[in-house]
């Protein structure tokens, strides 16, 4: 496996499959979408399979499908397939806003692949469909039981706390843990700004958001297989666990073991950093294995030590500080990375 110069292990790849996504969340798309990559553009099931092929020579273990939403594109289940049955992948999950997921979940599963994280923001009908511009929960919820049905376990449930908008359910998604063994976890929010939707007084940081779950019962460190950022958590005889993820209020870069492949074909150390390799002009201009992998690696090589956006003194930096070393850093929108 090979280490960067920050001597962390990189065995984990994140490869977002599309840019296009059935839903408008306001932190994360404006109303009218976003212009989509063109289709020739987009990588084709056959580029990626090769990439993460090579990878696994790199030390590429752990891979999880992105988007926009990846349900939206055709055929998903045999991309599934191609990946599982590459040597070495250990592990193959997907991150979802679970919309399709009722319909697709059984096929996914029998595909290989092992896991979801589902994104849902709001417990509330009609916040939800006010957050996602026109969701509907309960098709997310039957995706979950789908989900859970099929073995694509364990479960891991994505809420965005934010200020004024749904900061009044964090109890509630905590609470669901005491009765289902899902994986609760909460992520602060970060500046990826859409229509000045992020300010200083809608972000909560992940302590902030631990002592309102602690208002629910008493927290004990919970022992899950470590395999990301989150720290977890829960509450005595608690069938789940609660997590917190801190992306901006205590990095865990030191321990980022990722790369994500866009889908479009660049591969980015760092999801705040503007750091792009590109791969397309050697997968499609017929070039070697060797150097793709050469590409790998310098994508391992020239990952930073951390990122650039810091919460100094609780954000006694004016907000426009924080959003401007975001852009400056970050230009392409997250539905364009990959979650």
């Amino acid at each position: 496996m090979l280490k960067d110069t920050f001597h962390r292990t990189i065995d984990y790849m994140r490869i977002s499959i599309t840019d296009r996504c059935n839903l408008r969340c306001m932190y994360c798309m404006p109303s009218g979408g976003l212009k989509p990559i063109r289709h020739k553009e987009i990588l084709r099931y056959e580029e990626i399979v090769r990439i993460l092929r090579i990878a696994v020579h790199t030390g590429v273990r752990k891979v999880r499908i992105t988007g926009g939403e990846p349900l939206v594109r055709k055929n998903i289940t045999r991309l599934i397939k191609m990946i599982k049955s590459i040597e070495g992948i250990d592990e193959l999950s997907i991150t979802t806003n679970g919309i399709l997921l009722e319909h697709y979940a059984g096929e996914l599963a029998n595909a290989g692949l092992d896991r979801v994280n589902i994104s849902l923001d709001s417990l509330k009908s009609d916040r939800y469909r006010e957050i996602t511009r026109g969701g509907v929960i309960d098709a997310v919820l039957k995706g979950i039981e789908a989900s859970e049905k099929a073995g694509l376990v364990p479960i891991k449930i994505n809420m965005v706390p934010i200020r004024g908008l749904n900061d009044d359910e964090i109890a509630d998604f905590a609470k669901i843990t005491l009765e289902f063994p899902y994986q609760v976890r909460f992520i602060e929010f970060m500046p990826f700004v859409t229509e000045n939707m992020w300010t200083q007084e809608k972000f909560i940081s992940a302590e902030e958001i631990k002592s309102i779950v602690e208002q629910t019962g008493i927290l004990v460190p919970a022992k899950t297989k470590r395999s990301g950022p989150a720290r977890y958590f829960r509450f005595a005889g608690a069938a789940g666990v609660v997590g917190f993820i801190s992306p901006i209020s205590n990095h865990f870069c030191k321990e980022c073991n990722r790369l994500r492949l866009t889908a479009d074909g660049k591969l980015r150390p760092c999801l705040f950093s503007e750091t792009e390799i590109d791969l397309k002009p050697a997968l499609r201009n017929n070039g070697p294995d060797a150097e793709i992998k050469r590409l790998i690696e310098l994508s391992i090589a020239v990952k930073p030590e951390s990122h650039s956006i810091k919460m100094e003194n609780s954000f006694r930096a004016a907000d426009s500080f924080v959003i401007n070393a975001f852009q400056n850093t970050h230009r392409r929108p997250m539905s364009k990375i990959g979650g």
